[in-house]
């Protein structure tokens, strides 16, 4: 891997309630493997500079799934608030860092490392030195963006929202990964089953 696309920290937001599913999704597992051990794993395989995890909602239990990797721990202790929070929290973490970040969730488990290399890759080609993942017209997570937009949008941001508004409105200068396989998070129940059927979650 080459010293510029290696230049980077990563971010895994681990922080919510899961409130519409009813249990922890970041407990929840692929392969015997948590979905928050997996992300960490995925996003120490591009090699950052530094590697964030952010909880919230069982904080303790998150934190402890996800051992094993030299990561900082964050505590978003508004996680209640939403999704802004967390990228607010990530983004006081960071300060200070002078680099791009890699920003994921661990709730897509079709996620895989080609899906973040591919980001990291593209970054490099677009105007804005960002990228994200297509979700239809949108643009959303995971995503590669710089430490200014990242600080920037964390002094906006209010509520459920993350960086997907300011990344869409983006459009002509970030590049954008397709991988439809990405459009399936896990939220409800029946998310659960989808991804049990396709393999990608432990019964």
């Amino acid at each position: 891997m080459s010293e510029v696309a290696s230049a980077h920290a990563a971010v895994v937001l681990a922080a919510g309630g899961s409130r519409r599913l009813g249990r922890p999704k970041q407990l929840l597992c692929r392969d015997g493997e948590t979905l928050v051990h997996r992300a960490l794993r995925l996003a120490s395989a591009t090699h950052p500079q530094r590697l964030l995890l952010v909880t919230g909602a069982d904080a303790m239990q998150v934190a402890e799934a996800g051992a094993g990797f030299d990561a900082e721990c964050a505590v978003n202790h508004d996680w209640s608030q939403g999704l802004s929070g967390s990228l607010q929290c990530a983004a006081s973490a960071l300060a200070g860092f002078d680099g791009k970040v890699l920003v994921l969730g661990c709730d897509q488990p079709a996620l895989e490392t080609h899906h973040l290399q591919a980001l990291l890759d593209g970054a490099r080609r677009s105007a804005s030195d960002c990228a994200a993942t297509a979700h239809g017209e949108a643009a959303g997570i995971p995503a590669l963006v710089t430490m200014p937009l990242l600080m920037e949008a964390s002094a906006r941001l209010q509520g459920d929202r993350g960086l997907g508004a300011q990344l869409t409105a983006m459009a002509e200068s970030v590049w954008r990964l397709d991988a439809p396989e990405l459009r399936l998070d896990i939220d409800r129940e029946d998310d659960v089953l989808a991804a049990v059927a396709l393999g990608l979650l432990d019964r």
